[in-house]
């Protein structure tokens, strides 16, 4: 890709943007760098035009091509103003998988992980599998570290977590591996419905050729019909044994699968049928084993061994504010799983628990349906502690579906899911919403309930 020399806007200086305007300005890339943020702390950036506050077309005057940050809606003045000069827009996704690897050496094969819910879980979750088979890995995407801090590096292996945002502006990204795992409504403030997310998710296959996989949940309804459109090799997971059971024989002409049994995992793929073990295993809830599963098919699809694969499930540990243990208070425990941002994870989340529940949910409303929870509220969670600004909407939603108090704030939470605990009760942090009203992000407000349950 032809940098140097080149006129570079940088739309949107978060991580991605930062990390997209390095590798640009280290190629020889002229930066033109903006932020809608007019207080913006500029310290770190590398040499360049920036451009902070209200969007002016006339920023792009001689601009022969935009890197737009995932965040940075299509709506933009500046993205629009770009599309009707027909200036080029590729996203930092598309600028990292151009840029991958070391100059001279082979291409770094890129196992990239979606869906609405377990992203991050099943990225690390591969990353660690394949580090175990002794894999030089980058581990990173929209988990957090951008896939242009990979540029230059050696690695045998990227296994990148990409979000809808991230796939609307790729042009040739094409992964080895691509992981599609659910789809429930969420980010339905920025798409106009539930069709428009999924077709933004499916992105991630447009490239791929025969040579390439597709892991698939096939007892999603929204998922499972791409594995008549892909063009890749079908790997399908899911906790039910396939309706037909492929065997080694059909497995080069239909698509090999993954499935739970007797405790364990059982898998056919193109040469081979096999077991692998979850003794050790500990993730709790059925969408962990989905997410094993999918982990699972994507590193035999990768050429990692059983065995390799099973030690490191069974010392894999979870990830931080995903139904994360923080402590037990007076008989009461307390779960952070501040990364529930929508109600589909919610729904996971209580389905994973075992005895009453008093739910602390509530943030930024991100226009989906808050129906679905209430059916999951039913006959296990006593209460449910609303905050945030989308407090007033959930009440209205799930109002009689389980008793419900209104807080101002997590402190006040907290202080009031103590008061109604009773031993045996489980108190869980499962917002159903981003975090931006209170907090910078998730893991803030995860922090934060963490540090009031064991000031307790």
């Amino acid at each position: 890709m032809q940098i140097a020399g080149k006129r570079v806007m940088v739309i949107g200086l978060g991580v991605s943007g930062r990390a997209a305007a390095r590798v640009l300005a280290a190629r020889g890339a002229h930066l033109v760098m903006t932020d809608l943020r007019a207080g913006l702390e500029c310290a770190g950036l590398p040499p360049g035009w920036v451009r902070l506050g209200a969007e002016d077309p006339a920023w792009l005057d001689g601009v022969d091509l935009v890197v737009a940050s995932p965040g940075v809606p299509p709506t933009s003045a500046l993205m629009r103003a770009a599309r009707a000069a027909q200036v080029r827009i590729i996203g930092e996704l598309e600028l990292g998988s151009r840029l991958l690897g070391a100059p001279g050496t082979p291409s770094v094969p890129i196992a990239a992980i979606t869906g609405t819910n377990g992203k991050s879980t099943v990225t690390v979750m591969l990353g660690e599998i394949l580090r175990a088979a002794g894999r030089r890995t980058f581990v990173g995407g929209n988990l957090g570290t951008p896939l242009t801090d990979a540029a230059g590096a050696e690695f045998d292996a990227a296994v990148i977590e990409v979000s809808s945002y991230q796939l609307e502006l790729i042009e040739t990204f094409k992964p080895r591996v691509g992981v599609y795992l659910n789809l429930t409504d969420d980010h339905l403030d920025r798409y106009r419905d539930l069709a428009e997310y999924g077709r933004a998710k499916a992105r991630m296959f447009e490239n791929q050729e025969a040579g390439d996989w597709a892991i698939l949940n096939r007892e999603d309804a929204h998922v499972w019909p791409l594995a008549r459109t892909v063009r890749s090799r079908v790997f399908s997971f899911g906790l039910a044994r396939p309706a037909r059971e492929i065997g080694v024989r059909e497995a080069a002409r239909r698509p090999c699968a993954i499935w739970c049994e007797d405790g364990g995992l059982v898998f056919a793929d193109a040469t081979r049928r096999g077991q692998i073990g979850l003794d050790d295993f500990t993730l709790p809830g059925q969408h962990n084993l989905a997410n094993a599963m999918a982990a699972a098919a994507a590193a035999l699809a990768l050429g990692v061994e059983p065995r390799v694969i099973e030690r490191a499930l069974g010392q894999f540990k979870g990830l931080p504010h995903r139904l994360e243990l923080v402590g037990t208070r007076g008989g009461v425990k307390y779960i952070d799983d501040s990364k529930g941002t929508n109600v589909g994870a919610v729904v996971e989340a209580l389905a994973a628990m075992r005895g009453p529940v008093i739910l602390i949910a509530g943030g930024v409303d991100k226009g989906g349906d808050y129906g679905p929870l209430r059916a999951a509220l039913a006959n296990k969670v006593r209460l449910v502690i609303l905050i945030g600004a989308a407090r007033d909407q959930m009440r209205a939603a799930l109002d009689g579906a389980a008793a419900l108090e209104l807080a101002p704030a997590m402190a006040e939470a907290v202080k009031l899911a103590v008061v109604n605990a009773r031993p045996g009760d489980t108190v869980l942090l499962s917002p159903a919403c981003s975090s931006f009203d209170q907090f910078k992000d998730y893991a803030e407000r995860g922090r934060v309930f963490q540090e009031l349950v064991r000031a307790l």
